[in-house]
């Protein structure tokens, strides 16, 4: 599933090419992804101008005269601006035509995205009980101590809980858990307070350098001019069931929590 900074680096991506556009019509070829497609958008943004891109936790915004056009690109899902009228393929599910020729064509072969619609002055049901962003002045270890006491659940699945902080997924919970020295499977509320403060540093310097970087290549992901990432080359322990520690050379062990596979230096992680 594309993370925070596969987000991010679409939205860096497409930004350029839409922000001050004229949307002239919208073309969908399915009534639903995850959920269904309001009409509200189909019917509603063509003569509207994008005023900006946003990112908040894994979701696109893109502002218009009367809301927002909000976007998730789930599983495997990949936005792109491609000439206007390019004939679709198989998974291109939806097309939003812009003045000048251009057009912002989203491609979801699972169909869990979701393409939806915010009115302005609103927030969205699915945004509004959202963590801080990861990256901005609301998030740091105090934030992390104080939501964490009394929390008996393992603190790789306490940092990946949105409404705790938003956009840590499984690669980069396990990163910066490895870099902070933390065990994923202890509970949040028998984390200290110091070292919280490093894994909030680490949380944010990973996905800040994931971020210039080009996100994390895995499996679907490829960036808007269709580049791949070059962060996943740089991953310590995500993947790397078995391989020695990039520190002790230890091997590392891999376990399930909460469906997935997890990955942590025994001897590093605490």
């Amino acid at each position: 599933m594309p993370e925070l900074p596969e987000v991010e680096t679409t939205r860096r991506g497409i930004a350029p090419h839409v922000t001050g556009a004229r949307v002239t019509r919208v073309l969908l070829r399915v009534p639903a992804l995850r959920w269904p497609i309001p009409a509200a958008l189909a019917d509603g943004l063509p003569g509207q101008r994008i005023h900006g891109v946003r990112r908040r936790a894994k979701y696109l915004l893109l502002d218009a005269d009367r809301g927002s056009v909000l976007l998730h690109l789930g599983m495997s899902g990949v936005l792109r601006v491609l000439p206007a009228g390019l004939p679709a393929a198989r998974h291109d599910h939806a097309d939003i035509e812009l003045a000048g020729g251009r057009m912002l064509r989203l491609t979801d072969p699972r169909r869990f995205g979701c393409l939806l619609w915010q009115p302005a002055g609103q927030t969205h049901p699915l945004l509004a009980a959202l963590g801080p962003e990861p990256l901005s002045g609301d998030f740091d270890g105090d934030h992390l101590w104080r939501a964490s006491r009394g929390r008996s659940v393992a603190v790789k699945s306490f940092v990946m809980d949105q409404a705790v902080v938003v956009g840590v997924g499984n690669i980069y919970a396990a990163e910066a858990l490895f870099r902070a020295g933390i065990h994923p499977l202890r509970a949040a509320g028998r984390v200290s307070r110091d070292r919280y403060a490093a894994l909030a540093d680490a949380i944010r310097d990973i996905l800040a350098h994931a971020i210039e970087r080009g996100g994390t290549t895995l499996r679907d992901f490829l960036d808007p001019d269709g580049a791949p990432g070059y962060f996943e080359q740089e991953l310590a322990v995500y993947g790397r069931g078995g391989a020695p520690c990039r520190r002790c050379r230890r091997p590392l062990r891999e376990v399930r929590l909460g469906n997935r596979a997890s990955c942590y230096c025994p001897s590093c992680q605490r």
